[in-house]
C-alpha cells in the first residue's frame, strides 16, 4: 500500500509544477490528506485478505515511511516493523515491492532487454535536484497558499462561535471535555507524605517510549476507548485517532497504556493494554483495573527498565499516567523530558541505583510498596526507601532516587503538578 501526505498544500503545488505528480500517482503515491497522516496511523485499512493473512500466520510485516515516527503500530497496528527513509527511498522499496533487499548490492528491476536496473541506475544526481527545487520552489508559491489561509474554507468559517471571554464547555461534544486536573483543588497545600500500600499497575522492560504509554495512532473498536465511544453513540468509522481526540480526557485516560504492541510482564506472552488486576488475580484491560483501584483508594506505582519515555515528547503520557491514579514511575532511568513532564503532572519518578533493576530484586508485580521518606523536607535527587510487601507478608527493602532534580521540581511535586502550582500562585497574586 501506497500513500502520500505532504506537510502542506505548497508541496503538492511545486510537485505539480515540476511534472513529478503523474508518475507519483502512477506508482500509487495519491495524496491522501496533509501534515500528520500516514505516519500517525490515518492512512485507512490495509487490504482485508492481507490483514487476515497478518493476523492467521502470525506475521512480522513491514513499512517504510519518510515522516518522523516508526514506533511499532503506530503506521497501522497489524504492522511490527516500521523504518524511517527519504522520500526518494521510499519511492525505491515501493517499487521493489520488499525490504528484503539491499538496494546497493542486488538489482530494483530488470529493463526490456532483461538486464539489472540498479539504485544507482535510477537515482537522481544533487545538481538536477537543486536545478527543480531552483526553478519550481518559490516564495510566491508560500504566499499564495497562506496569505488567504483564514478565508478559503467556507465552512471554518461558518462555524459559530461564542464571544464569551471564557470558554463555554459543551458536554455533548466527544473532542473537546473540560479536563478534571484542576477540580476539588484545596487552596491550601497538604504537607507531602509517603505513598502507602502502593500496587504495581503494569510492569514493563527497556525503551518504552510515550507511543507506548499513549498512543496517538487509530483508535481500535475493541479497546476501552473504543467502547467509550461507541457507548456515546460515535460510530466505529468516526473514531479518528488518539491524537485527534486529545482534547477529551475520557479518551485519552482510555487510551494510555493502549498501545497494541505494549508487552506487560505482570501478564507474560501477551500484548496490548492489559494487566493482572492483583489482589483477585484477574487479567483485564489496564484501564479497568486502574478504576477498581482508585474505588478502593489504592495508590499504583508503574515499574520499568531502561530508557522509559523515550520518543516523542508527549504531554498526554504523563497527564494519562496522572489520571489513572499513579503516584511514581519506578525505573532504570528515564528520558529527560517525559520524566520532567511526570513531575509537572505531580507523578514521583524513582530511579533505582546503578546496576539494580526490577529483575534484580525479583519483583513480580503481587507485592505492595511503601515509598518511604517522603515529606516537605525532601531534597533534590535524595535517596528514599522503598518498603516492598510480598503475598506471604514477607518483606524486601532497597533504596531509590526520588527524581525531583531542582527545588522548582520540588515544588511542582508539593503542590500536586505545575497547574495546582500556577492556579494557587494566580489566585495568591489577586488577593
Amino acid at each position: 500500500k501506497t500513500s502520500l501526505s505532504p506537510g502542506s498544500l505548497v508541496v503538492t503545488e511545486y510537485l505539480t509544477r515540476a511534472g513529478l505528480m503523474p508518475y507519483m500517482e502512477k506508482l500509487g503515491f495519491n495524496v491522501i490528506g496533509y501534515g500528520c497522516a500516514t505516519c500517525n496511523g490515518s492512512s485507512g485499512p490495509l487490504i482485508p485478505e492481507v490483514e487476515d493473512a497478518i493476523q492467521k500466520y502470525d506475521l512480522t510485516v513491514s513499512s517504510i515511511l519518510s515522516g518522523n515516527r516508526n514506533f511499532e503500530g503506530r503506521v497501522h497496528s497489524l504492522i511490527k516493523a516500521n523504518y524511517l527513509a527519504s522520500p526518494p527511498l521510499v519511492v525505491a522499496y515501493a517499487l521493489v515491492g520488499t525490504l528484503d533487499i539491499d538496494l546497493l548490492q542486488e538489482p530494483i528491476s530488470y529493463d526490456q532487454d532483461k538486464g539489472p536496473v540498479y539504485l544507482k541506475d535510477i537515482w537522481p544526481p544533487s545538481e538536477e535536484i537543486d536545478q527543480i527545487i531552483r526553478k519550481h520552489v518559490k516564495p510566491e508559491l508560500f504566499r499564495a497558499k497562506y496569505e488567504n489561509i483564514f478565508e478559503v474554507n467556507e465552512r471554518w468559517n461558518a462555524l459559530q462561535v461564542g464571544v464569551n471571554p471564557d470558554y463555554q464547555w459543551d458536554s455533548d461534544s466527544n473532542y473537546i471535555q473540560e479536563p478534571p486536573f484542576l477540580q476539588n483543588i484545596e487552596y491550601e497545600v497538604t504537607p507531602m507524605q509517603s505513598i502507602r500500600g502502593a500496587r504495581p499497575l503494569v510492569i514493563l522492560g527497556d525503551s518504552i517510549t510515550t507511543d507506548h504509554i499513549s498512543p496517538a495512532g487509530s483508535i481500535l473498536v475493541k479497546s476501552p476507548a473504543g467502547e467509550y465511544l461507541k457507548e456515546i453513540g460515535v460510530k466505529p468509522n468516526d473514531f479518528n485517532t488518539y491524537g485527534a481526540r486529545r482534547g477529551n480526557h475520557e479518551v485519552m485516560i482510555r487510551g494510555t497504556f493502549a498501545n497494541v504492541r505494549l508487552r506487560n510482564e505482570m501478564v507474560p506472552g501477551t500484548e496490548g493494554g492489559v494487566t493482572n488486576y492483583t489482589p483477585t488475580n484477574q487479567v483485564m484491560s489496564i484501564y479497568e483495573a486502574a478504576m477498581k483501584y482508585q474505588e478502593h483508594n489504592q495508590p499504583t506505582i508503574i515499574i520499568a527498565g531502561k530508557e522509559y519515555g523515550s520518543g516523542s515528547s508527549r504531554d498526554w503520557a504523563a497527564k494519562g499516567t496522572r489520571l489513572l491514579g499513579v503516584k511514581a514511575v519506578l525505573a532504570e532511568n528515564f528520558e529527560r523530558i517525559h520524566r520532567s513532564n511526570l513531575v509537572g503532572m505531580g507523578v514521583l519518578p524513582l530511579e533505582f541505583p546503578p546496576g539494580e533493576s526490577w529483575r534484580s530484586h525479583g519483583i513480580s508485580g503481587f507485592e505492595t510498596f511503601d515509598i518511604l521518606n517522603i515529606d516537605d523536607h525532601i531534597q533534590p535527587r535524595q535517596m528514599i526507601t522503598i518498603l516492598a510487601t510480598r503475598q506471604d507478608q514477607s518483606t524486601f527493602t532497597f533504596q531509590a532516587v526520588a527524581r525531583l532534580d531542582s527545588r522548582v521540581e520540588i515544588e511542582y511535586y508539593r503542590h500536586g503538578g505545575i497547574l495546582q502550582m500556577m492556579l494557587r500562585k494566580f489566585i495568591a497574586d489577586i488577593n
